[in-house]
């Protein structure tokens, strides 16, 4: 599959303002960093510029652009065009909080609890903090993407903090995990932040729907396994979990 990369969108403003705003285009060239004042267009040509732009990409932008570069213009278009990216999913699982607490948090046995990661490489602890590389299984394509991600789990309030130490295309990834008892048994919920950088194959929308697509998929095989695991536990008369810190604790 071959992957076309979005036109720069510098550029497409700089066409706009050739198009509609009599833009030196050579000019914009040789000084990029210089404003669009400092260019040479006036309040009529920000105008038609600000009426292109809402028209495009249903953003407006602010009356001070004329002190912009030809450059923070694109950036803020962006920024507007495409807002940060935030997803929210969970799962109501039939097994007690200790126990989905254990498992899920079990970071060296995530390659048993997700369909996605082939490798799991723990890097460092401390406390309750834990470094890792995850590796995920080859895609369509053969790519086998990998990055380092850390967590700090607080496993009195049940809740997980997590971010992406090796960003790739992100510009930053954050997840919360948090965990609360339900009638019926456990719900784990997963909020994710994050926004993609300017060369990344996916915008945040795109993103957004990828992730929120694999959430769900990925949740309704860890409630399975973990059900599985509450039932085998009660079979044999075993206690779910203690509720006291044990390893998994400090993932």
């Amino acid at each position: 599959m071959t992957v076309t990369q979005p036109r720069p969108l510098a550029a497409e403003i700089t066409d706009i303002l050739v198009a509609h705003c009599g833009l030196d285009a050579d000019a914009a060239a040789r000084a990029p960093a210089a404003s669009l004042e400092e260019l040479g267009m006036d309040s009529l040509a920000l105008l038609e510029l600000s009426a292109v732009v809402a028209d495009r990409w249903q953003v407006s932008i602010p009356e001070q652009a004329g002190q912009l570069s030809i450059p923070a213009v694109a950036d803020l278009v962006g920024r507007r065009a495409d807002p940060p990216g935030h997803t929210e999913n969970g799962v109501l699982i039939d097994a007690p909080i200790a126990l989905v607490w254990a498992i899920t948090n079990d970071v060296p046995n995530w390659t048993e609890l997700f369909t996605e990661y082939a490798v799991v490489e723990i890097l460092h602890r401390d406390g309750h903090l834990v470094r890792f590389r995850l590796t995920m299984h080859p895609d369509e394509n053969g790519v086998a993407w990998s990055w380092v991600s850390e967590r700090t789990a607080d496993p009195v309030s049940r809740q997980v903090r997590a971010h992406r130490v090796e960003t790739g295309p992100f510009e930053y990834m954050r997840i919360h995990w948090r965990y609360t008892e339900e009638a019926g048994g456990t719900r784990m919920t997963w909020t994710q932040d994050f926004a993609m950088k300017p060369t990344a194959p996916l915008d945040n929308a795109a993103m957004t729907e990828r992730i929120n697509t694999n959430s769900t998929i990925q949740l309704a095989v860890i409630k399975d396994r973990v059900e599985r695991t509450a039932r085998q536990h009660a079979d044999q008369g075993r206690p779910a979990a203690d509720d006291e810190p044990t390893e998994a604790d400090d993932e």
